[in-house]
């Protein structure tokens, strides 16, 4: 599926990039304030902003409004107070601006993919770890794929489960390995967080 990026651009910077438009990588599409909805960034990988708009205030507050697409920031002068990923000084390659450009996607896409958001922690499936603010702890691959599946199911899940789709095995296997596994997540995450709820156990199974 090809790239879309929304720009953000003077009438001269949308006509420069109309002209190579055919060469590129990506499928633009225009900021237009009169037309413009949230929901136009579903369907968005990167923000390409022109510095010279950025003098409209309304412009530049909805810019720094949008939090989780990367900016690419192309301009001639100082830097604007904009939390851009990317700063490119003006002239420069096309080549150079479209390679960046494909870097910084991929790099938020794999980003995306490895972290996951649970409660106050941040699952790191890339470093393998947990992290709570400046905390850290280093966990297993079973143990990060444990802590995913307990959280993006939204039921409790019994043992016979969590082994059928964690280790394949059927579900009248032995469940001490489940026992062992959350025993040890467990105690990583209280000695280090203090937290004795992360993993949470009733009758009817584990959750998160």
């Amino acid at each position: 599926m090809q790239n879309s990026l929304l720009v953000f651009g003077t009438e001269n910077f949308n006509e420069s990039l109309n002209e190579i438009e055919e060469h590129l990588k990506f499928s633009l599409i225009y900021y237009k304030k009169s037309s413009f909805s949230f929901s136009i960034l579903q369907s968005v990988n990167l923000l390409l902003v022109d510095g010279e708009i950025c003098v409209d205030s309304e412009v530049l507050n909805l810019i720094n409004s949008i939090k989780n697409k990367p900016i690419m920031l192309l301009q001639k002068n100082n830097l604007l107070n904009i939390n851009f990923n990317i700063k490119i000084s003006l002239p420069s390659p096309i080549y150079e601006i479209q390679n960046k450009a494909i870097n910084l996607i991929a790099t938020k896409k794999f980003n995306t993919n490895s972290s996951i958001k649970i409660k106050e922690y941040l699952l790191d499936k890339n470093e393998r770890k947990l992290k709570k603010e400046n905390l850290s702890i280093v966990i297993t691959e079973r143990e990060a794929q444990l802590i995913e599946l307990l959280f993006t199911e939204s039921k409790p899940l019994s043992k016979a489960v969590i082994l059928k789709n964690l280790w394949k095995y059927s579900a009248s296997a032995d469940t001490h390995t489940i026992e062992t596994h959350v025993y040890r997540l467990r105690k990583k995450i209280f000695d280090k967080f203090k937290d004795e709820n992360f993993i949470i156990n009733k009758k009817n199974g584990y959750f998160i």
